[in-house]
């Protein structure tokens, strides 16, 4: 008598429930992960384009080109840059005075077709950094809230 080889369907369907135990692990984990690395592009972009700002007002003495509102960096209102995937950006320039503008407010918002919708960063004059996320957005029913003092990097409003 010769005994059969291979695997009985006890076998197979134990290994197939373990598999998906560890892929309903994983995947949300992975998922999170693929998230938090889209919001390093819009704090290093911030961080990069408030330098230029800076750069500007320390060989201009103000942060917008003469008259005033537009911005000091390459692309103006709507600055350039070369990474921008996950995010859209904008800068204002206020607080206008003989010299020009004195204050700047950068923003990077997030793009929804990137799953990102919902949450945006700031950064000011004064490197006062702010996260904002909406209330029902995909970004609040991840467990992603907002920060005043900080720039959120995890859930829960985490810097």
């Amino acid at each position: 008598m010769q005994r059969a080889k291979g695997f009985t369907l006890i076998e197979l369907m134990v290994t197939i429930i373990v598999v998906a135990i560890l892929a309903s692990i994983a995947l949300p984990s992975y998922t999170d992960y693929v998230v938090r690395a889209r919001l390093t592009e819009a704090t290093g972009n911030l961080a990069d384009l408030r330098v230029k700002m800076e750069q500007f007002y320390a060989d201009n003495r103000r942060y917008s080109v003469p008259g005033g509102g537009e911005c000091g960096t390459p692309g103006g209102k709507k600055p350039i840059v070369a990474d921008a995937r996950n995010f859209d950006y904008s800068c204002e320039s206020t607080d206008a005075n003989a010299l020009g503008d004195q204050k700047f407010l950068l923003t990077a918002v997030g793009n929804a077709a990137q799953g990102l919708d919902g949450i945006s960063f700031t950064v000011d004059h004064a490197n006062a950094k702010k996260t904002v996320v909406q209330k029902g957005t995909a970004m609040d029913k991840r467990g992603y809230a907002g920060n005043d003092t900080c720039w959120t990097r995890k859930k829960g409003g985490e810097c």
